[in-house]
């Protein structure tokens, strides 16, 4: 990852035949576009790759998840557990439902640690919210078993890990629904953009409507739609769904990349005393766009991870200190820094997230370091960083 290293002629192709017809809009002016319907057709095309029913693309994985939970149902006052480790948007699209986040230890496999899902549940509790961090996953099988236990609904984000199985079915399509991004920086991008994709027609039905100011799309005359409900804008537009359709059909191939040069980046690593790898659930495969390994200390970690730096070794991220990643530096969360004002019931509720102890996850995510895997590098130069890696993790410790 990223898909745009490999840009091309499908990629061109595809927004130049947008481009022919003039209609940006993924709705309407059926006269004009020559019957080219680009999100339409990764739509269908993403749910086919997915085995589920139904795809709907958005603006971003953010208004996916943001969708995802309006059209699941979650709203004032529900609680919404997700893990201590995701990006920003994880939370932000809870709270913009008016939900409450309720954050909770992750354990070794960096994402939701099921003992501490099970632990934070209480009568408010309406929805868990596994994130796929870094293109792995969390124990599915006993998170779907807690929400079965507890009649709670399951949304996988899984904007990280496109491509990704579990126990033979693809990410995101084993919770109630589950949504990817799209955005330039993804394993296949639109540029900007995301996708839900879910088996519940009811779910789908619901998520095209809410997603474009709440039109039925019934009928041929935009202008004559009935709005059943309230709803927003979080369109993608046809330029955008037409890199993302180009970039879908590569997918395969960008996946075979990353875990190939996963392989050599893993095997240098393998045998560093003191070094350890992130844990795949049983059944579980990565789709291989970063390498997570852990060190015996944080202070090890600390070192090894500026050492890496300084003989040049770029994109690997070391989580524990980050701002948008990991909950010790979400201060706009935790002491509750919007522009709008809060419900009370989210504002109390939210105050046990600045409150709580999350050593648990501090514990793993204060000694891992996480290597983005790039689909550009030519293939000498994989050899190369995999050894300057080995040599410098050897020399810093």
């Amino acid at each position: 990852m990223p898909g745009f290293e490999l840009f091309g002629d499908l990629e061109r192709a595809s927004v130049n035949e947008v481009l022919d017809t003039g209609v940006l809009m993924r709705y309407g002016f059926d006269g004009m576009r020559k019957d080219r319907w680009k999100a339409l057709e990764l739509e269908q095309k993403l749910a086919t790759r997915m085995q589920t029913q139904y795809a709907h693309l958005t603006s971003s994985g953010t208004s996916a998840l943001t969708v995802a939970l309006a059209c699941m149902g979650i709203g004032a006052g529900d609680e919404v557990i997700m893990p201590t480790f995701t990006f920003v948007a994880s939370f932000e699209s809870i709270l913009a439902v008016g939900a409450v986040p309720i954050l909770v230890d992750i354990d070794e496999t960096l994402t939701l640690n099921p003992e501490a899902v099970q632990n934070a549940i209480t009568p408010k509790t309406k929805a868990i919210m596994p994130v796929h961090m870094c293109g792995s996953m969390a124990d599915l099988d006993a998170l779907k078993a807690i929400c079965e236990e507890n009649n709670l609904l399951l949304l996988e984000d899984a904007c990280q890990a496109i491509g990704g199985t579990y126990k033979g079915q693809p990410l995101g399509s084993i919770g109630d629904a589950g949504c990817f991004s799209f955005d330039y920086v993804k394993t296949i991008t639109c540029g900007e953009g995301g996708g839900l994709i879910t088996s519940s027609k009811d779910i789908y039905e619901r998520a095209h409507m809410y997603s474009d100011h709440g039109h039925d799309h019934i009928g041929k005359d935009r202008g004559a739609e009935a709005h059943p409900f309230l709803g927003y804008n979080f369109r993608i537009s046809e330029l955008n769904a037409a890199v993302g359709l180009a970039q879908l059909a590569r997918l395969d191939d960008f996946l075979a990349i990353q875990e190939n040069h996963y392989g050599i980046l893993r095997s240098a690593l393998e045998g560093i005393e003191g070094l350890s790898f992130r844990k795949v659930p049983d059944g579980g495969v990565e789709n291989y766009s970063f390498l997570n390994f852990f060190m015996a200390s944080e202070t090890q970690a600390k070192k090894v991870h500026a050492a890496l730096s300084a003989v040049g070794i770029d994109a690997c991220f070391y989580w524990y200190d980050n701002n948008w990643h990991y909950y010790r530096k979400w201060q706009h969360l935790l002491q509750e820094q919007s522009l709008f004002k809060l419900p009370e019931e989210v504002r109390l509720r939210m105050k046990d997230n600045s409150e709580n102890d999350f050593s648990l996850s501090d514990q793993w995510m204060g000694r891992n370091i996480s290597c983005l895997v790039k689909i550009g590098w030519e293939a000498e130069a994989v050899h190369q960083r995999a050894q300057l890696m080995r040599s410098t993790i050897q020399a810093a410790i």
